[in-house]
C-alpha cells in the first residue's frame, strides 16, 4: 500500500477561549471541498479547555498542541509550522468560520503563482455583509489597519495584488517563511502579521488577495475590540515594526506621524468615535491611555538593541531598496487621521 498523502496545508487555529465559537471554526473547516490538509489546534488556555467535537475527532485531520500557558498568537503558529512538513501554512482565527471553497480557492492561487509567497482570503465581518479585511494597509507612524473594513467586497474583487494578509485568516508558502522566518514571538499579541508580511516584501515575496477564498470573522471576539490589553501592544507593536523594517527615511517620520495620530485619537475620544471612542464606552479609564502610551515606548526602548540587531538581518537579505519599500507603502498607505478615526 502507498503511504498517504502528504497535507499540503497544515492550518493553525490558536485559542485562548475555546468554546462554541471554536467548535464552528473546526466544523466549518472539516466542511472543505479540499480535502488535502490538516488542522492543528493551539490550545493557549493554559487550563487545558479544548477538546475536538467528537463528530470531527475520528477522522484524524484535527490534532491539539496543548500549552501550559499563553504564549501569543505569533508563538502558537510557529508551533504548528515546526511540526508541519507541509507546503503551506494557512492561519485562521478561532472566531471565524471559513466558507467550504475557501482552503481550494488559496490553494489554486498558491499553486498557480509559485512566487507569490502570501495569500490574503476576502475576510467579512460576520453577519454584516462587509468586509473585515482584504488585506493589510500601513500608515506612517507603524500602524496597520485593515484594508475595506466595514466596506463592501465588491469594491475590491478587481484588486489582487496587496501589501500583505491579515493574521486573522491568510496563507503562507513555507519557502517563504524558511527564507524570512517565523512570526516574531516578541510581539506576543497584534502586528505579527505586519511584521512578517514587511520582513516579506522586504525579501522580494509578493502578496495576492483571493476574493473567493471566504471566510467569516467576529472581530476581537478574544481581546476585545477595545480595551487596555489591546491598546498597550498595538502601540508598543507598531513601534517594534517601525525600527525593524522601515527604511530611515519613513524612520525618521515615525515620531511626528504618532504626534498626528495621538491629535486624531483626542479627537475620536471627544466625539465618542474611532478606538478611543469605542474604548470609553466600553467603560475603561481614559486616563490609563498616556500611562499605556509612556509604557509601549518604554518597552521599545527597552528592546532596542535587540530590535536594532533584527533591523540589520532584514537588511542584510533584503532584495528590494529603500525607495522601493517606500513606493510599496506608499501605495498601500491609510493616514494617520483615518487609522484613528476607525
Amino acid at each position: 500500500m502507498p503511504p498517504p498523502t502528504p497535507p499540503l496545508i497544515s492550518v493553525a487555529v490558536p485559542t485562548l477561549t475555546a468554546g462554541e465559537a471554536l467548535s464552528e471554526c473546526l466544523l466549518s473547516l472539516e466542511r472543505q471541498t479540499f480535502q488535502r490538509f490538516e488542522v492543528v489546534v493551539v490550545d493557549n488556555s493554559g487550563t487545558d479547555k479544548v477538546t475536538i467535537p467528537p463528530e470531527l475527532a475520528a477522522r484524524g485531520r484535527f490534532t491539539v498542541i496543548r500549552n501550559k500557558r499563553n504564549v501569543g498568537f505569533g508563538a502558537a503558529v510557529n508551533q504548528v509550522i515546526q511540526q508541519s512538513k507541509a507546503r503551506y501554512l494557512a492561519t485562521l482565527n478561532d472566531d471565524a468560520v471559513a466558507d467550504p471553497g475557501w482552503l481550494k480557492a488559496l490553494a489554486d492561487a498558491a499553486e498557480s503563482n509559485l512566487k507569490v509567497g502570501m495569500f490574503a482570503p476576502c475576510v467579512m465581518l460576520s453577519g454584516t455583509g462587509t468586509l473585515d479585511s482584504a488585506g493589510m494597509l500601513l500608515a506612517i507612524d507603524g500602524s496597520s489597519k485593515q484594508r475595506g473594513h466595514t466596506k463592501s467586497p465588491d469594491e475590491f474583487a478587481k484588486l489582487p495584488k496587496i501589501f500583505f494578509p491579515s493574521g486573522s485568516a491568510a496563507l503562507y508558502r513555507r519557502s517563504m517563511l524558511e527564507q524570512i522566518g517565523l512570526f516574531d514571538e516578541t510581539y506576543f499579541l497584534y502586528c505579527e502579521d505586519t511584521d512578517l508580511g514587511l520582513r516579506a516584501r522586504w525579501a522580494g515575496w509578493d502578496c495576492l488577495y483571493v476574493p473567493k477564498a471566504i471566510v467569516e470573522h467576529l472581530y476581537s471576539h478574544t481581546a476585545g475590540g477595545a480595551s487596555p490589553m489591546k491598546a498597550y501592544y498595538v502601540e508598543r507593536n507598531r513601534l517594534y515594526t517601525a525600527v525593524k523594517n522601515f527604511p530611515p527615511r519613513m524612520l525618521l517620520r515615525v515620531p511626528f506621524a504618532s504626534v498626528a495620530r495621538y491629535f486624531w485619537h483626542l479627537i475620536s475620544l471627544v466625539g465618542g468615535v474611532g478606538k478611543t471612542g469605542e474604548y470609553r464606552e466600553s467603560g475603561h479609564d481614559t486616563w490609563l491611555l498616556p500611562f499605556l502610551v509612556f509604557r509601549a515606548h518604554a518597552a521599545a526602548l527597552f528592546r532596542l538593541p535587540r530590535l536594532w540587531q533584527e533591523r540589520k538581518k532584514i537588511a542584510a537579505s533584503r532584495k528590494i531598496s529603500g525607495p522601493e519599500f517606500e513606493a510599496l507603502a506608499r501605495a498601500y498607505a491609510i493616514s494617520v487621521r483615518e487609522v484613528a478615526s476607525q
